[in-house]
């Protein structure tokens, strides 16, 4: 494989263009808003600017990286010589469906078609295409040039081949690939998700406060990160789309969303991507919130 496409600009797009980049190979970025690709290639050029600087990366690296990253506005025959193709679009099922049965039309019959959801069914989408065989999960970690997994997901259908080239492919990136089936939530966050939600139904019941919870699961769990700052780092609308899609595809109440989560997407907290969670980032820098506003 030497040319990739990856469709969606945003935080995990962009940093699946970065990585394949870094790697040497062709990347073409696709979004719908010229504007969003732009802040990508920015973001890009940032992230391999702070490479340079711990001295991972060289800047003559980086600047051929960066040169090997091409933008366009949409799923056209420019897309047609492509070896893979990686969505990391919107978590809706509707969207996805409609980028597959895109990519299905436009893309040569042996391209592989890879979806970086983190819950939606494999499955599902591969049954958008002619190609089911071909359909596969590839779902990367966050920050992607920095974490290691990515979570190799087989629908039904995905053949044995695909699969082998996908984990093939995910160790030239110096990933460490781990292929798990086609399960809400898969493996990652069929276990997570319910811990996040657990936390927020902890603070939701005045068990304890934001930062002692997440104090708590750091220092005596040893997580890097507490699950709350972690909710609002993953976004609090993704938490909730991916519990929600745990809930309809068990049928368990175990995994209902915690109604202090629903409340805080309605009203447009997501988190780092808006400037507030159960954290304010409104200057640019996490600082805690009152508890009691969790109430």
């Amino acid at each position: 494989m030497k040319n990739i496409a990856v469709i969606g600009s945003g935080t995990m797009g962009n940093g699946i263009a970065h990585v394949f980049a870094q790697y040497g190979f062709q990347v073409k970025l696709v979004d719908i808003s010229e504007q969003a690709l732009q802040k990508a290639l920015a973001t890009i050029g940032k992230n391999m600017e702070r490479q340079v600087s711990k001295g991972t990366l060289t800047a003559e690296d980086a600047t051929q990286a960066i040169s090997r990253i091409t933008t366009q506005t949409s799923i056209d025959a420019g897309l047609s010589q492509c070896d893979l193709v990686v969505e990391a679009a919107s978590e809706n099922e509707k969207i996805k469906f409609d980028i597959f049965r895109q990519l299905d039309q436009v893309c040569q019959p042996s391209c592989i078609l890879a979806s970086n959801t983190s819950s939606i069914s494999i499955t599902r989408i591969a049954a958008e295409t002619g190609r089911p065989d071909k359909v596969i999960g590839m779902h990367f970690m966050n920050p992607v040039p920095v974490m290691k997994l990515v979570e190799i997901i087989n629908g039904y259908s995905t053949s044995a081949e695909t699969s082998a080239s996908i984990a093939s492919l995910s160790k030239q990136l110096e990933k460490i690939p781990v292929v798990v089936n086609d399960y809400p939530g898969f493996v990652a966050n069929k276990i997570l998700m319910p811990m996040i939600n657990e936390a927020i139904i902890t603070l939701h019941e005045g068990v304890a406060g934001v930062e002692e919870i997440d104090t708590v699961m750091k220092l005596g769990m040893a997580h890097p990160m507490g699950p709350l700052q972690l909710a609002d780092f993953i976004g609090l609308d993704v938490c909730l789309s991916i519990l929600r899609v745990l809930q309809d595809g068990f049928g368990n109440p175990k995994y209902a969303p915690s109604p202090l989560l629903v409340n805080m997407v309605t009203a447009k907290q997501l988190g780092v991507k808006s400037g507030i969670g159960f954290y304010d980032y409104s200057e640019g820098v996490k600082s805690a919130k009152v508890a009691a506003s969790f109430l």
